[in-house]
């Protein structure tokens, strides 16, 4: 295993919290008495995915003459109501277990709150990790290098060696300007590969279990 540190993103990466975010996302349009037959699921996912929760605020609310300030707020209290039923996508549990069963160490980095960290905990995961970065603390957001530098000087991590395992560019952008390699982790293909030429480009956990354990 060529790769000895892993730092993981969480929504799109570690679970599958995509669908469920779009959901939520629904039920906050039709709160402000969005039309169900105006929204498109795949138009909200592809946006969250293609950039990031504030994008599609900002386009939705727009997109519907709605306000946006009051959309993220049912957004905000929806959302929490719904994630625990998020689970990890099939095989990431084996590959985080395979990576630390060979000498690998694991750092979560991620734009959610501490709901990623019960999470982890409740799909009995998150003792396979050294170290956490959340939303809760006061880091530049992805792809802003700040949180990954962090981790980095603090654990004494070979760059060399290490690697950024996320699902949007972002993360990739942000492995690259610390200094080290990018695994894009893109189910459905949305993502432009060729925006952040991640050293690691797939759409599965068996390619990137197989990339990740070479």
């Amino acid at each position: 295993m060529q790769r000895k540190t892993f730092f993981w993103d969480f929504d799109g990466t570690l679970f599958d919290t995509y669908p469920i975010m779009v959901q939520a996302f629904m039920q906050a349009l039709l709160k402000q008495h969005v039309s169900e037959y105006e929204l498109d699921e795949v138009e909200i996912y592809e946006v969250m995915r293609q950039h990031a929760m504030g994008t599609a605020l900002s386009q939705f609310s727009a997109q519907f003459s709605i306000d946006q300030v009051q959309l993220e707020r049912d957004y905000r209290d929806i959302e929490p109501t719904m994630i625990d039923a998020a689970q990890p996508f099939d095989g990431i549990v084996p590959l985080l277990k395979a990576i630390h069963d060979q000498g690998g160490q694991h750092y979560l980095l991620t734009h959610r709150d501490a709901s990623s960290l019960h999470l982890l905990e409740q799909a009995e995961i998150k003792s396979l990790f050294n170290d956490f970065i959340t939303k809760e603390q006061p880091f530049a957001r992805k792809p802003n290098p700040d949180s990954l530098n962090f981790l980095i000087d603090k654990h004494n991590v070979d760059r060399d060696t290490a690697i950024m395992v996320g699902d949007r560019t972002l993360d990739i952008d942000a492995g690259h300007n610390a200094g080290i390699a990018g695994a894009l982790f893109d189910p459905h293909r949305v993502i432009n590969a060729a925006a952040s030429h991640p050293e690691i480009d797939v759409t599965n956990v068996p390619a990137l279990a197989k990339a990740l354990l070479a």
